[in-house]
Parts: C-alpha cells; structure tokens; sequence
C-alpha cells in the first residue's frame, strides 16, 4: 500500500459516521466471544464427576480455548484477506454453532472436540473485531466503540457464569445441555450478519496488499505481552476463582455468583474507562494502574480471603479496564488498516499463547502443593511485566508499516 493510498483510506475513515447498524453487528459478534466459555469454570466440578475427568484433564479443558486461540490467530488475516471480513465472520458463526452443540453431545470426545472447534471460530472474531474497527470507525472513537463491545461481551459471558449451574440444575441433560445455551445468541448474530455481506462486499472493494506481521517491533511485543498478560489473569480467575472459593468453604452457586459480580466490575470498568481517558492519547498509566489493581486483588485473595469481595471488585476493575486497552492497542498501534489485522494476529497469538499457561499451571501448582497459596504468589508475580508491557504500549505511537513508504 501506498503512502498517498493510506493517507485517503485514512481520511475516508475519518469522515465517516458511526453506523447503528455497525454497533450491532459488532455487539452481537462481541456477545458469542466469551459466552461459550466462561460458564464452562463454574460446571468444572459437575463436567469432572459427571465425565470421569481428573483434575489435570479439567484444567486441560479450560486451557485448550487458549491453546486454539494461539494456534488459529496468526492464520486470520491471510484467510479474511482472501475471503473478505464479513464473509468469514458468518462462517466462523456457524462453526461456532456447530462446535457448541458438539461440546454438548453425551461423549467426553465430542467435549474436547467440540472446544476445540468452537474455540477455532472465537478466534476468528477475536481477529476480526479490533480489524473491522480501526476499518471502519474513525480514530478519535475507536476506544469508545472497543469500550461498547467489550462491555457487552462482558456483560454476557458474566451472565453465563451466573446462570451456567442453575441452569444445570433445572435443564435436561444437565451441564451438557447448560453448556450449549448460547447457541442462541449465535442464531441472532447470523440474522445480523448475513444482510450485511452484500453490502460490506460491495464496500471493501477489491483486496490491498495484506499487512506483514510486524515481528521485529518492540511496540508489538509490548502489545503482545500486555494481551497474554492480561487474558492469562482474565482466564485463570475465569478459571479458578470458583475452586478457589470451594477450597474455602463457599458453595459451588455461591463461587458461581461471585465469578458473576467479579465480571459486573469489570463491565462497569470497561465502561468508564474511555471516559477517564477520553482525549489522551498516551494511555501509559491507565495501563500501569489496571494491572496494579489486578495485582492487588490477587494479593488480597492470598492474605484475606474472607474479603473474597473485595478482591473481586479489585480484579474486576483491573481486567475490564486492561481487556479494553489491550484491544484499543491492537487498533490504534497498527500503522495502517491493512497492518491491523496483523498486528491483531499475533498479538493474540502470542498473547493467548502466554495466557494458556495460566490454567493449567495454576492446576498443576494446586495438586502438587495441595493448596493455593504457591499458585496465586505466581499470579502475583506475573502481574510485574504485565505493568512493564503495560507502560510501553500505552504510548502514543504507531508501528511503521513497510508498505506505507
């Protein structure tokens, strides 16, 4: 890509309104990302006695997302620049479906399958979303509309931990019936989607040259890191935090609830933050001070946990505002639109990549020291870089895009 032709795709973007139609494509994509996951921790103990499944293959469950998210990520943008975006966010839609009602099924193959290629189509949005923003939203709103889908995708994958054991509870079919409810919201997504191929077709034109993979930036590893940082504290409370809060005398609903309130902070979080940073473009210390707070929480699980409570609020502030800045990085650091989706490809995979350690070294540390304490001091320590990745992403700085000059 030219210089002269990023400067117009640039200013077109600029120019452009923010469709409501957009939004809810977005938001409605946004709400498939988490949903099919997070109701997976508070079920862990039922899936393992109903199934059969050691704790080491439970954490292998709840970490094989993140495996896939790793694996699938970097091919995204080579596949969306042969297909077109829109095209293959329907298609990675109905894979997810299918994979959903897979993981279902009354066999503990079709459960890790099933993850597996759900967990392949989720990446596909995970790539796609922070590319369709910084495509189609103009700059100075980018972190307002990465705030709304974020939000939104919290606010669903919070409702999927709350009601995940209920729903078990009173359903057919038990946990595997409450693990396939979000095939809904998949149906909705495609009804939106479907309508706009012709016309996003029509509007990308034919395909420009696809961005490199920016592998010799610093910026780009700090962006990387941030993410896997982030997502890693994200996936092991996700993960975790329920058993942790069993371990320590709280019903399974109740822990369920809980990991439901550590979720409604982060929504409020994701919320306000781009208006706390609304007009700074450096976003260094709001990055510092999310990942300060993630720290903290960790700390007051491991010294206090009877103020449980507290440290939910801690952590949900902390990754709501870090998930929001981790995915506003991915736009804004890109040094074009044909360089975000690369950018967003490896920031995922090698930040799901770091993130898919989490889980499953936090379950190997518990069953090897049969208690949590040595599990959350690695977290803790963990939290360190997340600061340091933190502060150099958050500049206000663009990677240089070769095909720019």
């Amino acid at each position: 890509m030219s210089a002269e032709a990023s400067v117009r795709d640039e200013t077109k973007a600029e120019g452009r309104a923010v469709s409501l139609g957009l939004i809810v494509a977005v938001v409605l994509v946004a709400a498939n990302l988490r949903a099919t996951l997070t109701g997976v921790g508070p079920l862990l103990p039922a899936i393992e006695q109903g199934s059969g499944l050691s704790p080491q293959w439970g954490g292998l469950l709840t970490t094989l997302p993140l495996l896939t998210f790793a694996a699938t990520s970097p091919l995204v943008g080579r596949i969306s620049h042969r297909l077109g975006t829109s095209r293959l966010l329907v298609l990675s839609l109905i894979v997810l479906a299918a994979g959903t009602v897979l993981r279902s099924l009354p066999s503990v193959a079709f459960l890790f399958i099933g993850t597996v290629v759900l967990s392949a189509a989720i990446a596909c949005g995970n790539v796609l979303l922070p590319a369709v923003i910084r495509r189609s939203v103009p700059g100075p709103r980018i972190g307002a509309v990465s705030a709304v889908y974020v939000t939104v995708m919290g606010l669903v994958a919070a409702v999927s931990s709350g009601v995940s054991v209920p729903l078990a509870q009173v359903l057919p079919g038990g946990w595997r019936t409450s693990l396939a409810w979000g095939a809904v919201l998949i149906v909705l997504a495609l009804a939106v989607w479907i309508p706009r191929l012709r016309g996003d077709t029509a509007q990308a034109g034919p395909a420009g040259p696809r961005g490199a993979t920016p592998w010799r930036s610093w910026l780009a590893w700090q962006v990387s890191l941030f993410m896997g940082l982030q997502s890693l504290a994200f996936y092991v409370t996700i993960a975790w935090l329920p058993s942790i809060l069993v371990h320590q005398g709280v019903s399974a609903a109740e822990a369920g609830w809980m990991l439901f309130f550590y979720q409604v902070v982060g929504l409020v979080s994701s919320g306000f933050l781009p208006l706390l940073t609304r007009g700074r473009h450096d976003q260094r210390w709001a990055a510092v001070a999310a990942s300060a707070s993630n720290a903290a929480g960790f700390v007051v699980l491991l010294v206090s946990p009877e103020l449980a409570l507290l440290s939910c609020v801690l952590l949900g502030l902390g990754g709501g505002a870090c998930l929001v800045l981790a995915l506003t990085f991915q736009s804004h650091r890109a040094g074009s639109t044909a360089q975000a989706p690369a950018l967003a490809g490896m920031a995922q995979s090698i930040g799901y990549l770091v993130a898919a350690a989490g889980p499953l070294l936090l379950g190997i540390l518990h069953d090897r020291t049969g208690g949590w304490t040595v599990p959350l001091i690695v977290v803790i320590c963990l939290c360190v870089p997340m600061v340091a990745a933190g502060f150099g992403a958050g500049r206000d700085v663009q990677i240089k895009d070769p095909h720019s000059s």
